[in-house]
Formats: C-alpha cells, structure tokens, sequence
C-alpha cells in the first residue's frame, strides 16, 4: 500500500467499501500501486495496468489495455464509443465485487500477461477519425493552420477531432473551431 494514495480510500463516500476491496484484490495480485489523475493507479514495471476510480451510479476497474483482454465473464464495458484501449468493470454494490473476487483477480492477471507480453493496442489513425465541415473549411483557407494542426501528436489531432465534430449545430461547431485556432497553432492540445 502506498501512503500517498490512502486519502482516496479514506474519504468517506458511498463507494469508500468496494474501494477498499478493490484495493485488496488489486494488491493481492503483485501491482504496485501509484497515484496519477488522482486515483489509485496500479502498474507493473512502470506500464498503466488498471485504476480505481468511481462516479455517481457505480465504481469501476478500469484496464488501460482492457480491449485486449478475452472478457469471458462478458462484463468488460467501452465507456463511449471513441475510447479505443480502456474497458472497465462497474459496479454498484460491494456485494458484487466479493461475488467477482476470483473473476477479478483472473483480468488483472491477464492484463498483467498483456503488459508482459508487451502487447500493444492498435489505434484508429487520426485519419480515420471524422472532420467536422467548419474545421476543414479553415484549415483549407489557412495552410499555417493545417501545418500546425498535423504537427499535433496523434492524440492532441484526435482530442481537437472529436471535440470539432461531437455539437450538432454547425454554428457550435464553428465558434469551438475558432476558440481553438490559437492553442493549435502553437503546437498545444486541447487541455494544455
């Protein structure tokens, strides 16, 4: 147990008794354990294996390669259709996690073997994500815009993608285009 990440466990909230299960099972199989995006986060040799984190309706496991995993308990969830790698577990009781225990240590110790293995999860290309109309109208007008925007890491190119294209109005999508052309065309990210 790492002391840096006990005040996750010790905050008294609704899932502070599935979080300390969790936590035991997770250590229980040979992780580290680590705080990063302030949650629990549990590696092995320094790679992102499985967090702990929780929301309104239920807590989860999320595993980082969870896409690679076999999923034989048939219970791995893709939170929205553009997350590409992570899967996570849910759940909205802590009975549920003492009924899993044995299904749950299984996961991690593939995810494990993932890791170990060296596995890696293939990305969609920031080509074969959608470009929103008023996006690429801009970059057609403005070739320092373009430059900028494909100098982007792949996942800076994908956040500004999805971001552009996710409003229904055209008029949204064309004030987001323009609030971001500065960040873009100094080389920043959406959230930098």
């Amino acid at each position: 147990m790492n002391p840096k990440v006990d005040f996750f466990f010790e905050k008294a909230n609704r899932w502070q008794e599935a979080y300390e299960q969790l936590r035991i099972i997770v250590l229980d199989c040979g992780l580290n354990e680590e705080l990063k995006w302030g949650v629990p986060c549990y590696t092995f040799q320094n790679n992102n294996v499985v967090l702990i984190h929780g929301f309104k309706e239920y807590c989860a496991l999320l595993f980082h390669k969870g896409a690679l995993l076999s999923d034989t308990e048939g219970v791995l969830i893709q939170q929205t259709e553009n997350v590409q790698a992570a899967r996570q577990i849910r759940f909205t009781d802590v009975n549920q996690i003492i009924e899993m225990k044995t299904a749950l240590r299984n996961y991690i110790f593939e995810a494990i073997e993932v890791e170990k293995t060296g596995l890696k999860v293939t990305l969609k290309n920031s080509t074969e994500f959608k470009i929103a109309e008023e996006f690429q109208s801009v970059l057609d007008e403005m070739p320092e815009l373009k430059t900028a925007f494909y100098a982007l890491t792949p996942g800076r190119q994908r956040a500004y993608l999805l971001h552009f294209s996710a409003p229904k109005q055209a008029k949204t999508r064309a004030a987001r285009v323009e609030k971001y052309i500065p960040q873009i065309l100094n080389g920043k990210g959406i959230d930098d």
